[in-house]
């Protein structure tokens, strides 16, 4: 695990990545050079997500700097629930003990 979170919530448990279509994917960069977590690398082949919980939550600006359209992200409304349903987990417990005036 890397330590990051994102609201208290462990970052390698939220789904929120970019998914590069290799069949699309024109290997130019692009996302390597405007990503600025550095989700992105170009090998001698093919372009890959190596880093893919530096991906800012909700962030997907990188599919629209893409010309060939080749990157992809979860559906937003399923990152929502998912989202809820972590917070719900990760909510800080409320201390048993309470103090009578």
């Amino acid at each position: 695990m890397s330590g990051r979170s994102y609201m208290r919530i462990p970052r390698e448990e939220i789904p929120w990545f970019p998914t590069i279509d290799p069949d699309l994917c024109l290997n130019d960069g692009i996302c390597v050079d405007f990503c600025s977590n550095g989700v992105f690398a170009v090998d001698d082949i093919q372009t890959k997500v190596v880093n893919p919980y530096n991906c800012v939550v909700g962030c997907s600006a990188c599919a629209n700097e893409c010309p060939a359209g080749a990157i992809t992200f979860p559906d937003t409304r399923e990152l929502v629930e998912k989202l809820r349903e972590l917070r719900a987990k990760y909510a800080p417990q409320k201390s048993e003990t309470s103090v009578s005036s």
